[in-house]
């Protein structure tokens, strides 16, 4: 039986993070090739060697996602490569300054919505021009169970993650009928470096047990099981999966 991903191409973005680098780790293990990208580029380049080194096929390509150029030119290197892009795990983001929104600043604001929102945009916008050339593909899109209710100290990123479903709809609906789908994943509390953090922050550290209870499997995911829906989205297993909010969550958005 083919891997599930079986030479598929996918561009994988935030990649040197938890769920990035399990997602690497997952995708590959399907099949795919993969261009690993992250703005960390020493932990970046040891996922592609590893990778490299067990008979993977895997590059990396540093990106910093904050800009339109260089969005532009990460989107060149799976074709350059390989040939072709046959699908993208745009996962790049960065967490939430957690303070109220009348303490928020501008600067804060705008960090946040340029990486976590923006930069999506400008990822789809250069993936699907490069689908479009070779027959379509597939994208998805880390957005968060915090796209569809919130928590206190955090409305840049809920009004991020809000956005990354919205601009995955509207990709769905401007693409869907050439050959490319797009969707977005919504995890619930996910343990990765960037949680382990919050968790030590005073301001979001309270909330910490109370949110592992909203869980109804009481428990928060691993980064692979993650990296698992991504995979199944990204495939062909999922060719009338287009415009949808997968919730990977434990049943949080169920409680």
């Amino acid at each position: 039986m083919r891997p599930v991903l079986d030479d598929k191409v996918v561009l994988v973005t935030g990649a040197a993070g938890g769920i990035g680098a399990a997602a690497c780790r997952v995708l590959a293990d399907a099949g795919a090739r993969l261009v690993v990208s992250d703005i960390a580029e020493d932990a970046g380049r040891a996922i592609a060697a590893t990778l490299c080194a067990e008979g993977r096929e895997a590059i990396f390509v540093p990106a910093d996602l904050s800009s339109e150029a260089a969005i532009e030119a990460l989107v060149v290197q799976p074709v350059a490569h390989f040939g072709r892009l046959d699908g993208a795990f745009n996962n790049a983001g960065m967490e939430q300054h957690n303070t109220p929104l009348d303490q928020l600043t501008l600067q804060q604001w705008d960090s946040v919505i340029r990486i976590d929102l923006t930069a999506v945009f400008l990822c789809i916008k250069y993936q699907v021009r490069a689908m479009l050339q070779t027959g379509g593909g597939a994208i998805v899109n880390t957005a968060s169970g915090l796209g569809q209710i919130a928590i206190p100290n955090a409305a840049e990123y809920v009004a991020a993650k809000h956005g990354v479903i919205g601009i995955t709809r509207a990709a769905a609906a401007d693409y869907g009928a050439r050959g490319i789908r797009v969707n977005a994943l919504l995890p619930g509390i996910v343990r990765t470096p960037m949680i382990e953090r919050l968790m030590q922050d005073p301001a979001f550290s309270p909330h910490v047990e109370r949110l592992r209870m909203r869980h109804l499997m009481q428990r928060f995911a691993e980064p692979a099981e993650i990296g698992e829906a991504a995979k199944w989205l990204l495939s062909d297993g999922a060719s009338f999966v287009n415009g949808t909010a997968l919730a990977v969550d434990g049943g949080a958005l169920a409680n």
